[in-house]
């Protein structure tokens, strides 16, 4: 009952976004679903991955004819737009195939399969089918931002982010004195994220196929409740980043006709009384908060209990990604502020669902919840005077997001079971 529940919600809001994107002319998230079916894929990686967190519900054998029956579906989609003189356009070479073998096993779940069996491989489907839409959903979302949002708030939060230093603008420099080298190593990190996201998945999904169950929490979850909340946000804090607030834009050039000036990342913005910006219908308002922050935070805390390489992998990831948000322009630092408390806020919620709403998990959500809604207001009606006072609010900041994570440590330490000391023999009395 809960998963049907979870699923009819899913699709509801999946319909939902639909007609949304339908009302600005723009494809929904079951529009670009679908015509990856037949047409070359955006995402092509990303499918094979969805089918990679599908396979964990397989055995060995059926994971290696499932995947050798996406290649080939490939490779027949391949020879057909070769032959054909069919453009790929922004689309993949491959995907296709992945996206046919999860579909597949669906109608092998419902036809083939009984039980418990059923139940488990229609998980593992819904599981990669999920990832693939969270993905579709997201990219919906940010075209509306950038159809419904026309007026934007970075002159706030780049003014509050004064408290902090500006580090964007720091970053940025940092970032162009490294060279091609260090620009392409983040920029395949900021790229990548959601492979970095499957191979911990996986790890924690390793024993499924042997145990037939799921673990009761895992980072798809918290993956896939970050990307759909965190949209939400969007709508009520548009924001598009200093590269384009204050840059030329992503590409380096079409942005600065709608910029508050040319500054970035060479000269920090002025202290002045911020308000509200018009910005271009194609930018994403998608900075506050940083999702990629909060993706590559729940990626290094899933990762703790892995293995040794798992566990630095995890920690470079967070590294590297909060030095792209920044260096590419993309983020402020308070967007990574608001991020980081932003995740831990949905861990905490999910671990006190899985194991039972306690007092501790309330009050840490709630608490999470209190925060960033704190950081929010801050930015919007405070930012000045964090400019101002940036040896006052700098480290209030700082310290706020350290509340949080301390928070998190420490509840989620006491719920970490216990281990027991083995019973020891009671002494045997010596025979008289």
């Amino acid at each position: 009952m809960f998963y049907g529940a979870a699923a009819a919600v899913t699709l509801g809001f999946l319909v939902a976004l639909e007609i949304v994107a339908r009302h600005y002319d723009l494809p929904g998230p079951l529009t670009t679903q679908i015509r990856e079916v037949i047409y070359p894929p955006k995402s092509g990686f990303l499918l094979y991955a969805g089918m990679g967190l599908m396979m964990v519900v397989l055995t060995w054998r059926q994971r290696a004819v499932a995947a050798a029956i996406a290649v080939g579906i490939d490779i027949v989609f391949l020879l057909v737009r070769w032959a054909f003189g069919i453009e790929l356009g922004e689309g993949h070479p491959f995907g296709n195939g992945a996206l046919w073998v999860v579909l597949g096993y669906a109608v092998i779940a419902v036809t083939r399969r009984t039980g418990r069996e059923r139940v488990l491989l229609l998980k593992g489907v819904g599981l990669g089918l999920l990832l693939v839409a969270g993905r579709k959903t997201g990219d919906a979302w940010l075209l509306i931002t950038s159809k419904s949002r026309p007026m934007v708030l970075d002159t706030y939060v780049a003014t509050a982010d004064h408290a902090l230093g500006n580090p964007s603008w720091l970053m940025g420099r940092a970032v162009e004195a490294s060279g091609p080298v260090g620009t392409h190593i983040l920029d395949v990190v900021y790229g990548q994220l959601a492979v970095a996201a499957v191979v911990v998945a996986l790890y924690q999904l390793r024993n499924v196929a042997a145990e037939r169950r799921f673990p009761s929490h895992h980072l798809v979850r918290t993956f896939l409740v970050i990307g759909l909340l965190g949209p939400g946000i969007y709508m009520i804090f548009p924001v598009v980043g200093p590269v384009f607030a204050y840059g030329p834009g992503a590409s380096g050039t079409g942005g600065v006709e709608w910029a508050v000036a040319n500054l970035w990342p060479n000269t920090p913005p002025p202290i002045t009384a911020p308000h509200s910006v018009l910005y271009d219908g194609i930018t994403p308002r998608n900075c506050m908060p940083s999702l990629h922050t909060a993706w590559a935070t729940a990626i290094f805390i899933h990762s703790r209990k892995g293995t040794r390489f798992l566990r630095y992998a995890g920690t470079f990831w967070l590294i590297a990604t909060l030095c792209a948000t920044l260096g590419f322009g993309y983020h402020y630092g308070a967007d990574i502020i608001a991020g980081v408390v932003f995740t831990l806020t949905i861990e905490a919620a999910l671990r006190a669902l899985e194991r039972g709403w306690d007092r501790a998990g309330l009050q840490l959500a709630g608490y999470g919840v209190a925060v960033f809604a704190a950081l929010l207001l801050a930015y919007r009606y405070l930012s000045v005077e964090m400019a101002e006072r940036p040896w006052l609010f700098g480290p209030l900041l700082i310290l706020a997001m350290l509340s949080v994570i301390y928070g998190y440590l420490r509840t989620t330490a006491l719920w970490e079971p216990k281990a027991v000391p083995a019973a020891q023999p009671e002494p045997q009395p010596e025979p008289v």
